[in-house]
Parts: structure tokens; sequence; C-alpha cells
């Protein structure tokens, strides 16, 4: 059975009113949802059963990917079981009875505010960073400081009582979060009809033109790669990368591509095989 279908809880790094608690209630309205303070702390909660599954941003439109959790992923023992996205949409929120032109500061995440900073300087606010979007509306619920306001999505504003003073004040209208759902547990989805993509760490040997003789069965092969992203090693002498191909390793064309791959390389891991998300518009295969 997969960890989808059988999961009660589902942790997420940060306060609750996140984007990626946002995610959780779009993705599994049914379960609840376990803030964490870190994401080490949502690997964790899963890793000891806390919880059956992590919610956890990967990548950003906008801001490009979530170092921290490329770090952690290779060694952070869990499994890749499922994908969402999430459009961001950011609010300018505010105690009640706030004006927007009573607002000096404004309080939120450093990418959030990165995210809006055209809106920040057309109205003259000056950005305050935070850890999370959900902990700066939280403080400005609960400290009230004349003036400032917070960043963050219409979850916390629910949550934590506050007004929007203006909404979808990002700068660019593409700003999706892709996530990836992670359990304790492996699973391998039967290849039926579906799309899948299947995600994957892998460390070349240090020798010349490794990284071509590597990938050259990817493209031998006709898989498509959608993403390919190195990491330098403390001794700046070799590259660890991290992979998504649109594929099912059971299928001839990924599992020649991913012998060939091992062939050249010193290390090689899958992190999971799940349904390509609808978002990717990649549709079923016939």
């Amino acid at each position: 059975m997969s960890p989808l279908a059988r999961a009660r809880r589902v942790a997420f790094q940060g306060h609750a009113g996140a984007y990626s608690h946002l995610a959780c209630r779009q993705t599994f309205p049914e379960l609840e949802a376990l803030p964490c303070p870190s994401f080490e702390d949502a690997f964790a909660a899963v890793r000891d059963g806390s919880v059956e599954l992590a919610m956890i941003p990967i990548e950003n439109s906008v801001a490009g990917r979530v170092a921290d959790i490329h770090l952690l992923m290779p060694h952070g023992n869990l499994h890749i079981v499922g994908e969402t996205f999430l459009r961001v949409n950011h609010q300018l929120l505010a105690p009640k009875g706030t004006r927007l032109d009573e607002l000096t500061h404004v309080h939120s995440h450093e990418q959030a505010l990165g995210q809006c900073r055209r809106y920040l300087q057309r109205h003259g606010l000056s950005p305050v960073v935070h850890a999370d979007t959900a902990g700066a509306a939280r403080m400005v619920a609960e400290e009230c400081p004349p003036s400032h306001g917070a960043i963050a999505s219409t979850l916390a504003a629910e949550v934590y009582g506050l007004a929007i003073l203006d909404t979808g004040i990002e700068d660019a209208d593409h700003n999706t979060t892709r996530f990836v759902i992670l359990a304790a547990e492996p699973y391998l989805p039967d290849a039926g009809d579906s799309t899948f993509v299947t995600s994957f760490v892998f460390r070349v040997r240090n020798v010349p033109a490794a990284l071509y003789k590597a990938l050259g069965g990817f493209a031998t092969n006709g898989v498509n790669m959608t993403k390919l992203e190195s990491y330098v090693e403390p001794d700046f002498n070799q590259a660890f990368f991290y992979a998504d191909v649109i594929a099912h390793p059971s299928e001839t064309p990924l599992a020649n591509a991913l012998e060939e791959l091992a062939f050249f390389s010193e290390e090689l891991r899958l992190l999971g095989t799940y349904p390509a998300h609808t978002f990717r518009g990649l549709g079923r295969r016939s």
C-alpha cells in the first residue's frame, strides 16, 4: 500500500500558516499537519514515526532551489513518494484596523520580501527579514508593533487573526513552489499508463569527461531529464548531482540509462519514483 494511502499526519517546516502548511491543506485536507521548527526536525519526525509524511519545498520558479533540502536529501534516509505545486500568492497583512498608508515596515522571509520588492518600493515600505513568513505574521499579530505589517499567506491571516490589506502583491505572476512528499519507506508504484518522475543523486568518478559519459545513456535511450543540479564536495575536486527524469525505472529506457550512469559513477542512489503532478501538463502515456 502506498504511504499516501495510510498516512494520518504530515509534517512541514515553519509556523502554522506557512506556505508549506497551505500546501499540506491543499494536497491532504484530511490529514493533521504538524509544524516543525526546521527542515531537520520535519525529516526526523518522519524517521521516528511521529508522522507518516513530510511536505518539503524543493524549488521555486522565482527564487530557484531550496539549497538546504538538496543538502539534506541524500543523507536524510527518506524517500520521495509524491510531488505537488503551490502557486504562491503573497498577501500584505496587518492588525485589524490598520490602513495601508499607516505602514512603514513589513516583516517576512527573505525570499518573500525579495519576491515583492517592487511593491515594497512603490509603497515606501522597509523590509524586515524573518526566518519564515508565518513566524513574521505571528509576531505582528502578537506584538502588534505600530505601523508594522507582514507578508504571508491567506492561511496565516486566518490563523493569527490579521487583516489582509492587499492581495497578490508578488512581482511575478508565475511564482510557484514545487514540493516533494517524503516517507520513511520506499514505494515503487506500478508503471501502468501513468507518467512518472524518478529522482536520484549520484557522484561521478573523478576522471575526465565522467559527467558527459555518465549522462550519455539518457540521451541515447530517449529519457527526458528535467532537472540536474550539482553540489561541490568539500575537496572541490568532485561534484555531487541531483536529477529528475520523466520515466519509470522498471522500463527499459531508464533501466539502461541508470545502468550506464552507475558504471561511470562512484555512488548512485534512487530517491523515489512517483506520479508526475498534473501541473507539469504531461498527461497520461498512450
